[in-house]
């Protein structure tokens, strides 16, 4: 950042204010604060007929390795209408939402993810240009050794068994500390 988005001043400044707890950019000419927030990242474990809706990547990171259809909020948007845009986008599939699921932090990378639990209404088998495939999988067909993010495999084994159980919970937990909070 070169300039101040509100005056245009190049008189940019890192400081810590008041009772904040955090160093934040400050415009030195309007005193404007420029904060830097995590990105939200939103998605679906779908289920149908015992078998749950994969995708497999096509582009960076880690081209090739499955995961859950998620991806970052657009502004404008709630939190639900993004998870079902981006299952839509990544697989094709139109799904309903039917309770939040999971909420888990990745501080190290700045990222916090909102996964729902969905139902499948219609699934096209036509994925977007980020997914290379997107499949319904029985859990002894999901490939486990290759799910790149760490978080979405422990969401999703979870997830499979409460399914098995007929009974689920509401997650809360973070990368960091490696513990998981249980709501029901």
């Amino acid at each position: 950042m070169k300039y101040c988005s509100e005056c245009g001043s190049s008189r940019l400044e890192r400081r810590l204010q008041g009772h904040d707890t955090h160093y934040r950019m400050f415009c030195g000419e309007c005193d404007k604060v420029f904060y830097h927030n995590p990105k939200m990242i939103a998605g679906c474990i779908v289920e149908h007929e015992g078998k749950f809706l994969m995708c497999q990547r096509a582009i960076n990171p880690r081209p090739g390795s499955w995961t859950l259809p998620a991806g970052f909020m657009e502004c404008g948007e709630t939190v639900e209408e993004a998870a079902v845009r981006e299952v839509w986008e990544e697989t094709g599939a139109r799904v309903e939402i039917v309770a939040p699921y999971s909420l888990f932090s990745v501080p190290q990378i700045d990222e916090v993810y909102i996964m729902f639990r969905a139902r499948l209404l219609e699934f096209t088998d036509q994925p977007g240009p980020e997914t290379a495939e997107a499949r319904l999988l029985a859990p002894e067909e999901i490939p486990w050794e290759n799910i790149f993010y760490p978080a979405i495999k422990d969401i999703l084994q979870r997830y499979i068994a409460e399914y098995n159980k007929s009974s689920f919970g509401m997650y809360l937990g973070c990368s960091q500390e490696g513990t998981v909070h249980f709501a029901h």
